[in-house]
C-alpha cells in the first residue's frame, strides 16, 4: 500500500520558504509543501513569489509551486516562470474563496468559467514533462460548478486533486458539505486528498483508515496550530528550534521593527498555547518586549 499522503496546505503570509524550511527540519511528517499561490503583477509573474520558490530558497524541502490564473495566457506565463525556475511540479488553485481573486475569475471563480478551464486543461497537456496536480472547491456559488470542473479534469493526467468541501461563498465559515464532496469525488477519476477542518491525529487518522480513492489529506490552520503535531517530536523543542530559524532570517533580512515583528506574530498568530501567552506575544511592540514574552513561553513548554 501506498504511503499515506500529508501536505502543508499554502497560507499567504504564513507558509513562506523559511516557515517551510523550518517546519521540514525541526518537524516533520509532511510529504509535500505547497507554496501560497504565484500570481501575476502588471503582466509578470511576482518577483516576490519567485523569490520563495528559488532553489536554494527550497533545498531539501519537498515542495509544490501553486499558480492562480484566470485563463490560458496567464497559466502559461506562470508556467513558464516556475518552469524557468527548476521545476517540474506544479499545482493550479481553483479554491482560494477571497473576493480579490475569485471576482477577477481566478481561485474558485474560475470554476464558473469552464471553457477558459478547458483551456487550461489543453495547456497542462502541453506540458507532459510537469507532474499537475490541482487544489478545488465544491465550487464558488454551487456544487455543480465542480462536478463540471471534475469532468474537465477526468481528462487529464493528475497526481491528485486536492478537494475542500465547502463552497467558495462560504470563505471559511459554515458548515462542510460531506454529500457533495462524495458526489464530486464518484464522479472523479483521480485520486483525492481530502482538505478542511483537521486539527488534530484523529481526524487525520479516520481520514487515513477511509482507504478507497482518498490518498491522503491537506492541512493548514490545525498544523500552523500545532506544528509538532505529525513529527512525534517536544512540542517545546520543536517551537523553539522553529522560532528560532524563523527569527534569525527575520531579524538578519527585514528591516525595522515593525517588520521584524509583524513577521514573528504570524508565526505565532494560530500556535496552540495558552491565551495569556499569546496576548502577551501579539501585543509585543518593541523586540525587547517580544524576546521577553517569548523567553516565558519557551520556558514553560520546554
Amino acid at each position: 500500500m501506498d504511503e499515506f499522503y500529508i501536505a502543508f496546505a499554502p497560507l499567504q503570509g504564513y507558509t513562506d520558504s523559511v516557515y517551510r524550511r523550518a517546519h521540514c527540519v525541526h518537524a516533520g511528517g509532511v510529504t509535500e509543501y505547497y507554496t501560497p499561490f504565484i500570481r501575476l503583477e502588471a503582466g509578470a509573474p511576482r518577483r516576490k513569489d519567485l523569490r520563495d520558490i528559488a532553489a536554494d530558497e527550497c533545498m531539501g524541502v519537498p515542495t509544490v509551486p501553486q499558480v492562480i490564473a484566470k485563463d490560458r495566457d496567464e497559466f502559461a506565463r506562470l508556467c513558464d516562470a516556475v518552469q524557468g525556475s527548476g521545476w517540474n511540479r506544479i499545482d493550479l488553485n481553483l479554491g482560494c474563496p477571497f473576493p480579490m481573486q475569485s471576482k477577477s475569475g481566478r481561485g474558485c471563480g474560475l470554476l464558473q468559467h469552464p471553457a477558459e478551464l478547458e483551456h487550461i486543461a489543453r495547456e497542462m497537456e502541453k506540458r507532459p514533462e510537469v507532474s499537475f496536480s490541482v487544489k478545488m472547491r465544491l465550487g464558488q456559488e454551487s456544487a455543480d460548478e465542480g462536478l463540471e470542473a471534475i469532468r474537465i479534469l477526468n481528462d487529464l493526467s493528475l497526481t491528485h486533486i486536492v478537494l475542500h468541501p465547502r463552497l467558495g461563498r462560504q470563505m471559511y465559515k459554515g458548515n462542510v458539505d460531506m454529500e457533495a464532496f462524495e458526489q464530486l469525488c464518484a464522479a472523479c477519476r483521480h485520486a483525492i486528498v481530502y482538505n478542511g477542518d483537521i486539527s488534530g491525529t484523529d481526524d487525520l487518522e479516520r481520514w487515513r483508515l477511509r482507504g478507497g480513492k482518498i490518498k491522503g489529506v491537506m492541512i493548514g490552520r490545525g498544523l500552523l496550530a500545532r506544528p509538532w503535531m505529525l513529527g512525534g517530536g517536544n512540542l517545546g523543542d520543536v517551537l523553539r528550534l522553529m522560532h528560532d530559524e524563523v527569527y534569525r532570517h527575520a531579524t538578519q533580512k527585514l528591516c525595522g521593527e515593525s517588520q521584524i515583528l509583524s513577521r514573528l506574530h504570524a508565526f505565532w498568530e494560530y500556535i496552540a498555547i495558552g491565551h495569556k501567552q499569546h496576548k502577551a506575544v501579539m501585543k509585543a511592540t518593541t523586540l525587547r518586549r517580544y524576546d521577553e514574552a517569548i523567553a516565558t513561553i519557551l520556558s514553560q513548554e520546554s
